[in-house]
C-alpha cells in the first residue's frame, strides 16, 4: 500500500519533472535539469517559497505558544474543562474548505468582524483578505486558528505526563510557578514541542486548500500564493506538467530536509535537558 500511494507517485514525479510532460502535446520529451534550472530563474516561484515560509514561521511559532498556553489553562480536572478540550480540538476536524468558507465569511470587507466594528465606530475597519498587506497574515491567522487544537492535545498529555512529585519537590525547594515552568515543565514535554514543530512545519509548507478557497492567490500581484497553490496553477491551469513536477520535487526536498534538521536539532535538545 505505501509502495503504490506514496512510492510510485514520489517516483512519477521526479521523472516528470525531467521532461516537458503536456497532456495536449503528445510528444514528450526528456529535458533533463532544464526544468530545474528554469526554476533558479523563476521570480514566481522564488515569491511563492517567501510566501510559504512567511505563513510556515507565522504557523510554527504563533500554534505551538498558543498551544501550550491553552493547555497549560486546560491541564485541569473537571467537565468543563473536559468540555473545552473538545471545543478547542472541533477545528482540527474540520475540512479545512469547510474552516476557509467560514472565515472567508467572517473576514470579508463586508463580513461580520467589518460589520462588527463599524458598530463600535470604527469607521474604516481593515480589509483582512483584499489588503495585500495583510492578506498573508490574516491567511496565516486561519491555519493557526485551525491547527491550535492539536498542538493543545499534544502538550496536554504531556502536561498529565508529569509526575506530580516534580512539581511538589519544587515547590517544597522554593521554586515560584516560573521556576517550576522552566526547570520541570519546559524540560518534561519536550518530546511534545518536537512532535509539534515538526508537524507544524510539515502543514505549513503543503499549504493549499485555505489558500484557493479564501483569496485564489490574490489579492494583487499573487500575494498569498505558495508553493503548493502555485504547483497546482501551473500543472492543471498551465497545463506544464513536467514544469510543475520539478516544483512538487523542489518541495519534496525542502519539507525533508527542513524537517530532518529542525527533528534532529529538538531531539539532541530533549537529549541535553
Amino acid at each position: 500500500m505505501y509502495a503504490v500511494f506514496v512510492l510510485a507517485p514520489v517516483v512519477m514525479t521526479v521523472y516528470l519533472s525531467l521532461t516537458d510532460e503536456n497532456p495536449f502535446n503528445p510528444v514528450t520529451r526528456f529535458v533533463g535539469l532544464d526544468n530545474y534550472v528554469r526554476l533558479a530563474d523563476d521570480r514566481e516561484f522564488a515569491h511563492a517559497l517567501g510566501n510559504t515560509a512567511i505563513i510556515t514561521l507565522i504557523v510554527t511559532v504563533a500554534a505551538n505558544i498558543g498551544g501550550l498556553l491553552v493547555a497549560q489553562l486546560l491541564d485541569r480536572v473537571g467537565w468543563l474543562y473536559n468540555l473545552l478540550r473538545s471545543v478547542f480540538f472541533t477545528p482540527v476536524i474540520l475540512s479545512s474548505v469547510v474552516v476557509s468558507v467560514i472565515w472567508q465569511a467572517l473576514l470579508t470587507d463586508d463580513g461580520l468582524l467589518n460589520s462588527l466594528l463599524r458598530e463600535l465606530g470604527v469607521q474604516d475597519p481593515p480589509r483582512w483578505l483584499s489588503d495585500p498587506d495583510l492578506a498573508l497574515y490574516s491567511l496565516a491567522w486561519i491555519i493557526t486558528w485551525q491547527v491550535l487544537g492539536f498542538c493543545v492535545v499534544v502538550y496536554l498529555a504531556a502536561l498529565q505526563g508529569i509526575p506530580q512529585e516534580l512539581h511538589e519537590a519544587a515547590a517544597l525547594d522554593g521554586a515560584g510557578g516560573l521556576q517550576r515552568f522552566r526547570h520541570v515543565t519546559w524540560p518534561m514535554i519536550a518530546p511534545a514541542v518536537t512532535i509539534n514543530t515538526v508537524m507544524l512545519l510539515i502543514t505549513g509548507f503543503k499549504i493549499y486548500d485555505q489558500v484557493q478557497v479564501i483569496t485564489n492567490g490574490g489579492p494583487g500581484d499573487g500575494t498569498t500564493v505558495t508553493i503548493a497553490f502555485e504547483v497546482i496553477q501551473t500543472a492543471f491551469t498551465g497545463n506544464h506538467v513536467g514544469y510543475a513536477s520539478a516544483m512538487a520535487t523542489v518541495m519534496l526536498i525542502l519539507v525533508a530536509l527542513i524537517s530532518i534538521a529542525v527533528l534532529r536539532l529538538l531531539q539532541r535538545r530533549e537529549v541535553t535537558l
